[in-house]
């Protein structure tokens, strides 16, 4: 591993605690209800096609994704649609959800067993991406993004890399390492139907030195696949940042607003690899995912769990709450925010549930800035984060937009850095969703 690559601009390196590296993927048993949001990707909400009084069957279509960008939802679970109500999601609110009460495990017909390996690709490439559109596979790294809106490269445009987002650079967080020491093969092969979706030649997959085991694993399983390569990254967070993860493996940088198909370049989390395989494969929707349950002071693990699992069920798996939870965490301690109830559904876009407890949860008291300059040295995307807390502080958002802070892809380098305590992510945060206001604002 004496060739580790890295991004050049900013970035920190958190204490990891990835304390669940070691266990391996356990199956969480079928709740008795599930919670199945609407909104599960980046997008319009999907449109249900059931009704309450339904029976429905495990991976039977529920919801469709009926815009440009959204995605379609399937059943988790055999059981009667109860109800489609509001129920509380991880940003707090209450929004619309299918409510089923779960009353067997009995699989739509069509879905086949995937217990055997299976590598004869035999779709087309407009077959592959109409079946990954149909099966509701979206972006598993948590921006859950469509995979069919991805793999339809606009016109004029070429794809020459797939770059494969294994870095799972978040502290905490070992869903992903899991999957590649358990499903290495099947994730190859998840690849190579992606390389044929988007007809390219070369993919490369980065993982962060950490994970020695995971890069020595599928290094060996990629001798057998043309075209795929794996290629170890230093140790640097945001490192799984699709714009850093693309500098860092083919020295070419995404313009400011612009999506990495600029560059040549389209990225897929390890886990969608994964998602897509189990699809075009074996017919199966996304209707559940590895989970990561960590804390310094719970037994956690990782889960396969069924989209719209209460996360209690998982918190219950490992012993239930210690005394002193100050704070859980949706996804990571870096980019996750925290949850206002253990009721929250698991959904396609949790890649882990943090247990916090009050000494690992307290903020330092705030000052004024100092004037380090630490958090502009971390900023992997080159932006003045003080300048930009200070403009939305004074709720300049003309000013905003134009230093770039749309730009920022809220990785928190900055707070983290911050010896003054400064709300610099929660302020920008604020920032980026005033001026994107402004934007919808102008085109009415």
């Amino acid at each position: 591993m004496s060739d580790l690559k890295t991004f050049p601009l900013g970035g920190v390196h958190p204490e990891e605690g990835k304390y669940t590296a070691s266990k391996a993927i356990e199956v969480l048993p079928i709740p008795e209800r599930v919670y199945i949001p609407l909104s599960q990707s980046l997008g319009a909400p999907s449109i249900p096609v059931v009704n309450k009084g339904d029976r429905v069957k495990t991976g039977q279509l529920i919801a469709k994704g009926e815009a440009f960008i959204s995605a379609n939802i399937h059943s988790s679970v055999t059981g009667v649609v109860e109800k489609i109500d509001e129920w509380i999601d991880a940003s707090g609110y209450r929004k619309k959800a299918i409510i089923i009460k779960t009353e067997a495990d009995e699989w739509e017909e069509g879905i086949m067993p995937s217990d055997k390996l299976n590598s004869n690709i035999s779709l087309s490439k407009e077959e592959i991406i109409q079946r990954i559109k149909d099966k509701g596979i979206v972006g598993l790294g948590g921006a859950t993004f469509p995979t069919h809106v991805k793999l339809s490269i606009p016109q004029g445009k070429k794809a020459e890399y797939l770059i494969i987002n294994a870095v799972e650079c978040e502290p905490y967080l070992t869903s992903d390492h899991r999957l590649m020491l358990e499903k290495g093969e099947e994730i190859l092969i998840g690849i190579q139907i992606l390389m044929k979706a988007l007809d390219v030649q070369h993919t490369l997959i980065g993982i962060e030195a950490n994970k020695p085991d995971a890069i020595e694993h599928l290094s060996k399983l990629a001798t057998k696949y043309n075209g795929i390569k794996v290629q170890g990254l230093k140790l640097k967070y945001p490192q799984g940042a699709e714009k850093q993860l693309i500098k860092a493996l083919v020295n070419r940088e995404v313009p400011s607003g612009k999506l990495p198909i600029e560059v040549g370049c389209v990225v897929q989390n390890v886990g969608t690899a994964f998602a897509v395989y189990e699809a075009v494969q074996f017919n199966k929707p996304l209707i559940d995912r590895v989970v990561t349950l960590s804390g310094k002071n719970i037994n956690g693990g990782n889960f396969i769990v069924r989209i719209g699992t209460p996360i209690q069920a998982m918190i219950d798996k490992c012993g239930g709450l210690p005394e002193n939870t100050e704070k859980i965490i949706n996804g990571g301690p870096m980019m996750g925010k925290a949850l206002t109830s253990t009721e929250v559904p698991v959904t396609k876009g949790t890649s882990g549930i943090l247990i916090f407890t009050s000494e690992m949860s307290h903020r330092m008291p705030m000052y004024n800035c100092v004037r380090c300059g630490k958090c502009v040295t971390v900023c992997p995307m080159g932006l003045e984060p003080i300048l930009l807390e200070k403009i939305a502080e004074n709720k300049n958002w003309e000013m905003a937009e134009k230093e770039h802070i749309l730009d920022c892809i809220e990785c928190g380098s900055c707070h983290y850095t911050c010896p003054a305590g400064r709300p610099l992510l929660d302020m920008i945060r604020l920032g980026k969703n005033k001026v994107n206001q402004l934007i919808r604002s102008r085109g009415k």
